[in-house]
């Protein structure tokens, strides 16, 4: 029986599986699904778990039960490409005969003494569920740091904002503006919003220090209760230990069918994956379901036929009666509630396409 191994139950990893149960597997063909816990976190939203305005149960979509899909649960500390090896913190390690790698990414801390140590972080759900306990126990009207004006510290600075209105609430980018890479009248949006509801938009900042209760621009000390960082991701640390050839981001580069090209039967799906776009949920859903035709057209002895990943536009939100979104009808920037209204579909449709 070969085994087709899928590291990671995320957005790619998830999409890759259940594309090929839905076309049948070869009769000689085990699909196993390798993940820490029994549930996929549905990441996009982990701000709110961290604000507080929705509960872990909300944001857990759980793993099929299949008899075509194996599930196996643990630690995985590395992975021998050359042997066809996936090792274990406990446990037998897994030998496969293919293999995607969906293991998704962690923070980058830029080097930044003290960052890695004190600041909280929306990764993982369990460091999400950390960082939530942190901000719950913050006394009334305390401080928080928010590291990274992108989607992702915009959206846990309004989210905390509605949970915590006592709280003082900082962003700090090393911009001249939050969303710079979003069009300069979405970033002005914001902004009023921020501004409307209390929350300090800090440009031009350069952390250079984080310490228990403080965080540093340049030389300048800011007292603070909490510093959440949402300042860049990189891969997880087992790929970076993978000795294969990586792109400035440390992701994996990859051949035309996302495969590594000296391991052609190793994928790579999502935040791993070296690809002309920015990392996301809704990258790695469209990258799994290109592998998993990948994949069949080989199992038939067929080539494949690969088009261009063509994505839907960004949406994002500022707490739950708010938003922004770009990339829709034409590159039209969309402001206010009707964003919001789309976000939240788009979660409902996530947890039925899964679940």
């Amino acid at each position: 029986m070969k085994k087709f191994v899928i590291l990671g139950g995320g957005y790619g990893g998830l999409t890759i599986a259940k594309e090929l149960l839905d076309k049948s597997l070869p009769q000689d063909t085990e699909l196993v699904l390798v993940d820490r816990m029994p549930f996929q976190g549905l990441k996009t939203e982990y701000y709110a778990l961290a604000a507080g305005t929705v509960s872990d149960f909300e944001l857990r979509v759980a793993f099929p039960e299949l008899d075509q899909l194996t599930r196996r649960y643990g630690e995985i500390t590395s992975i021998d490409l050359d042997a066809k090896i996936v090792h274990f913190q406990d446990g037998d390690p897994l030998q496969y005969d293919q293999l995607v790698i969906g293991l998704g990414c962690t923070d980058r801390y830029h080097n930044t003494p003290g960052a890695e140590e004190y600041a909280c972080t929306i990764q993982s759900f369990n460091s999400t569920r950390q960082t939530y306990m942190r901000l719950n126990e913050i006394k009334p009207c305390g401080s928080v740091h928010i590291v990274g004006g992108g989607l992702s510290g915009v959206e846990i600075a309004a989210e905390l904002r509605e949970s915590r209105p006592d709280l003082n609430i900082s962003i700090m980018d090393r911009g001249d503006r939050v969303l710079s890479s979003f069009p300069q009248r979405l970033s002005t949006y914001v902004h009023a919003w921020f501004k409307e509801h209390d929350v300090n938009a800090m440009s031009h900042v350069a952390v250079t220090r984080v310490e228990p209760n403080a965080i540093y621009n340049h030389d300048d000390l800011i007292h603070t209760d909490a510093v959440v960082w949402t300042a860049g991701i990189q891969p997880v640390k087992i790929v970076q230990d993978l000795k294969v050839a990586k792109d400035p981001q440390g992701r994996i580069v990859l051949n035309e069918l996302y495969q590594i090209p000296d391991h052609p039967e190793v994928y790579v799906v999502g935040d791993c994956a070296s690809l002309p776009y920015s990392p996301s949920a809704q990258a790695a859903e469209v990258q799994g379901e290109q592998i998993a035709h990948i994949v069949r057209a080989l199992w038939k002895g067929e080539t494949p036929h690969v088009h261009p990943i063509k994505l839907r536009g960004t949406l994002g939100s500022l707490g739950k009666k708010a938003g922004f979104g770009y990339g829709f009808l034409g590159g039209t920037a969309l402001r206010g509630r009707i964003p919001r209204l789309l976000k939240s579909g788009v979660l409902w449709k996530s947890k039925r396409h899964f679940g």
